[in-house]
């Protein structure tokens, strides 16, 4: 099979409002590695330097970036059809992409690529995504964009990081509402990416390799293609060994 079994499921990896791809790095690196073990992560920054003061200021370096900007009651967007379109040709030079993941502003904004690709309005020659982590996610409120991404429920497995203190508690169980039988894990933490306890990590490792395992087995099915040939084989080997995640 040649390299086949060297390559990874690629995820595409967006931050939050005014900081930065390293810092969601350090922030998934809380979680137990073996999570995302069987993919390889992608961690670019935004497209504007930050516009004003970062919450992150003192806690990690700058520079701080941010995807597009936006009024308090988040109806009204700047920058964001550039923003779009700079994401569009990332990942299809870069690409192809299996996932994305994101944070707050990552979260919203990988959502809606997402919805526009269920309509088939970008990334037409894109694989279909195979999965969507959202931590503290939202849907933008602008009803020409509610009335296009969220037309139709989004055929994409996702989980939805839900914070009992996030002030996205509900913008995120509202988000919840635009996916196909979506997981849901909720944490007493606020606007952050949650620390995981013991249950929660091997819910999310069962949760991955499910997908992982599933895409392997459709690519060693199905002939070549491009998005194939960046499965990794050993999956098939892991899945065997996890259960399957208990509700939360």
């Amino acid at each position: 099979m040649g390299e086949i079994g060297e390559q990874k499921m690629k995820i595409l990896c967006l931050h939050g409002f005014r900081t930065s791809g390293n810092f969601l790095r350090k922030q998934l690196s809380k979680w137990d590695p073996s999570i995302f073990a069987h993919f390889e992560m992608e961690f670019p920054d935004g497209i504007f330097p930050a516009r004003g003061k970062s919450d992150i200021e003192g806690i990690f370096p700058p520079p701080y970036f941010e995807w597009f900007q936006k009024n308090e009651d988040f109806t009204e967007y700047e920058n964001l059809e550039e923003c779009i379109s700079y994401l569009c040709e990332y990942i299809t030079s870069k690409g192809p992409f299996h996932g994305l993941l994101g944070f707050s502003q990552g979260a919203a904004l990988s959502a809606l690529l997402l919805g526009y690709m269920e309509q088939g309005k970008i990334l037409k020659e894109q694989p279909p995504m195979k999965l969507f982590v959202s931590i503290s996610g939202a849907k933008f409120r602008d009803p020409n964009i509610c009335n296009v991404a969220y037309k139709d429920v989004i055929k994409v497995k996702s989980v939805h990081f839900i914070g009992e203190k996030d002030w996205l508690k509900i913008p995120s169980q509202e988000l919840t509402t635009s996916f196909e039988n979506p997981l849901i894990i909720r944490h007493p933490q606020g606007h952050t990416v949650p620390r995981l306890d013991e249950a929660t990590v091997e819910t999310l490792k069962t949760w991955t390799t499910e997908i992982t395992l599933s895409y392997s087995r459709s690519c060693l099915g199905g002939g070549p293609n491009e998005a194939c040939e960046h499965v990794n084989n050993e999956n098939l080997e892991e899945g065997k060994k996890l259960e399957k995640p208990k509700n939360l």
